[in-house]
């Protein structure tokens, strides 16, 4: 009897990832990374925090090679390590390798998949955070132009643990990003 309530344990499990998954590819479409990469060029200031955390504010600068294949994204001044974070994407074929590195710890890599619904990006991927399996997605949420701010993109970095009951993405991280003027 245990190994059959494990095995229904291990499908329903399975069950709930894939429909993850396919309910989010119904909802939205994979985008090739030459699409993404102009889009978060530039400098960007605002806000920023883990859950829970009082956020302090940030510098993000974006570079994208001429190639259009590789981005990265600088995030400096007020982030809990003494150095800049750099996050490289690099396109490789239909996926996304993520390098992170904040200037401390090793770098730490990630495969993700690139997806756009309604001009937000989201990248997902699928790995560990804080020794547990995980859904990992960041997210692209594209903010509106006002009449007195420029538009910018809400960047969150998102979990859902594959060992948990809860079905849906917890915030771990985000970061706010609003263009800054170039000064002439």
């Amino acid at each position: 009897m245990p190994l059959k309530i494990d095995r229904l344990n291990l499908m329903l499990g399975l069950a709930i990832v894939l429909s993850v998954f396919s309910s989010f590819s119904v909802m939205a479409a994979k985008v090739s990374f030459k699409e993404f990469c102009p889009q978060l060029v530039g400098q960007w200031a605002g806000d920023a925090a883990k859950a829970g955390e009082i956020p302090r504010k940030v510098a993000v600068t974006g570079f994208c090679s001429h190639d259009q294949r590789q981005l990265i994204l600088s995030v400096s001044i007020g982030t809990r390590a003494p150095f800049s974070e750099t996050w490289w994407f690099r396109e490789q074929g239909e996926q996304v390798l993520l390098t992170y590195y904040d200037g401390v710890a090793e770098d730490k890599q990630q495969v993700f998949s690139l997806y756009r619904q309604n001009g937000d990006y989201s990248l997902l991927g699928e790995g560990v955070v804080n020794a547990r399996p995980a859904l990992i997605q960041l997210l692209f949420d594209a903010q509106t132009q006002t009449q007195n701010q420029a538009g910018g993109w809400q960047w969150t970095q998102n979990i859902q643990y594959l060992d948990d009951d809860i079905d849906r993405y917890q915030l771990f991280r985000g970061i706010e990003m609003t263009p800054i003027a170039p000064s002439y």
